[in-house]
């Protein structure tokens, strides 16, 4: 506290603003409440019905019909006060959340549990089925603290491309140039990649540039410019300039591509792509959603341990999977197979499984890449590699050295001088001038 008035008898303080603006005695006409609410000058603990679990130890207002309890600041705010009970649910969309007491119990859309609207919750003025408990929706990792009480609402951003014709689009990084639609759905495309996910255009329809090399999936083509996402309560920007690389927050992959950004947050279009509620091919009968948690977990996928998991919010279920395995591709080719090589999400087996890349043992507990042909075994890892996030052809620096990103497709395997093995992944980095 600044500068106050105090009663060195009673220790009792009070600011300036709110000797100019005092609290009324009684409330009448309470837009949340029906009832009348009396101020409490005992300076008790109490624990506050509009913040839900939230103990407040100072002036109070009371409703003695309804026996609820609220912080003079959740009911209270003079004309020159910011309102505090609209914030903004970043999760999903662009529209402010408004406080309520006494409606019928919804889920959250943050922690998905039940809201007890006893106690007060905040929900969408637009969107009629988005509720959140008043203690969630005041979370750090959920409200960015802007207060949004007379502001306007934002309005949704500009397509990330201009229609020229029914084949051709101009995209908004890409001026300079018109690209071309192409279906893809017979021909694997293992030459051609991709500029924003830097994996391979494989079997999905996408546009080329008509007068370079410069190639978009189609679905990544059509993503926002700005987005709200699940791990960050402010929105990200799609970058799509190539700064040398980064480590995506979410995955920690290693990537050059395009990337949404917010400060430090920085999420390759994988792992941006992720909304909630997200369903994935390995747990196709109930959705997952991503909870903060305390401490860390192990991936379903991956046996990794990780914060940072998309949860089965069914009661027993358990299931929990990592932003790296989640975004795993479905489908890859690797020179060790014609065939593509398909992602298995672990089984129960009493033989053994031999990865046919390091012919190491596989835990097929784990999930992998099979060849159904052949019923081959091979960990995800030792298919992709720690550089697939990558460009072929581009050039970066790492470890205070220039690189190049080439492919791994001679006829033997080049021999790395980190582990000074022979690298089995098929996308390495060759250190400019050198042969090798």
């Amino acid at each position: 506290m600044d500068l106050c008035y105090r009663c060195e008898i009673c220790n009792f303080d009070v600011d300036l603003y709110c000797v100019k603006y005092p609290p009324p005695e009684v409330i009448d006409n309470f837009e949340t409440h029906h009832h009348k609410l009396t101020l409490l000058k005992d300076q008790s603990q109490f624990l506050c019905d509009a913040k839900r679990w939230k103990v407040g130890y100072e002036f109070s207002y009371r409703c003695h019909e309804c026996n609820l309890t609220f912080h003079v600041d959740c009911v209270w705010n003079p004309p020159e006060a910011k309102n505090l009970l609209e914030v903004n649910h970043s999760h999903q969309s662009l529209h402010p959340l408004q406080l309520h007491i006494g409606q019928p119990p919804e889920y959250s859309d943050v922690c998905h549990r039940k809201v007890d609207w006893t106690w007060g919750g905040y929900s969408c003025q637009k969107c009629p089925h988005y509720v959140v408990h008043s203690i969630c929706a005041t979370r750090k990792d959920v409200w960015n603290g802007k207060e949004l009480e007379g502001i306007p609402e934002e309005t949704e951003d500009i397509e990330p491309y201009v229609v020229i014709d029914d084949n051709t689009i101009q995209y908004f990084s890409h001026k300079e140039h018109y690209l071309r639609f192409h279906i893809n759905d017979l021909l694997w495309e293992e030459n051609k990649w991709c500029s924003a996910c830097t994996h391979p255009i494989c079997l999905q329809s996408f546009y080329s540039c008509i007068d370079c090399d410069f190639l978009l999936h189609q679905n990544y083509a059509e993503y926002r410019r700005k987005i709200w996402h699940v791990l960050h309560n402010e929105r990200l920007t799609l970058v799509t300039s190539k700064d040398d690389y980064f480590h995506c927050t979410a995955c920690d992959r290693l990537s050059n591509g395009f990337k949404y950004q917010c400060g430090d947050i920085k999420l390759d279009v994988l792992c941006g792509s992720i909304s909630e509620p997200f369903v994935h091919l390995s747990h196709p009968h109930h959705p997952l959603y991503y909870i903060p948690l305390v401490g860390r977990k192990q991936c379903n996928g991956c046996n990794r341990w990780s914060s940072l998991l998309l949860t089965c919010i069914e009661s027993g279920c358990g299931f929990l999977v990592c932003f790296s395995c989640a975004t795993l591709p479905q489908l890859v080719k690797h020179r060790v197979d014609d065939h593509p090589l398909s992602l298995c999400y672990g089984e129960t087996a009493s033989g053994k499984y031999w990865c046919d890349i390091c012919e190491k043992e596989a835990n097929p507990k784990r999930w992998f890449y099979m060849c159904k042909q052949h019923r081959a075994s091979l960990h995800t890892q030792c298919v992709l590699g720690d550089f697939a996030g990558l460009m072929p052809r581009s050039i970066l620096t790492y470890s205070h050295r220039l690189y190049e990103v080439v492919r791994n497709n001679s006829m033997s395997r080049p021999l790395c001088r980190a582990c000074e093995l022979h690298c089995m992944y098929p996308i390495i980095l060759k250190m400019l001038g050198t042969s090798d």
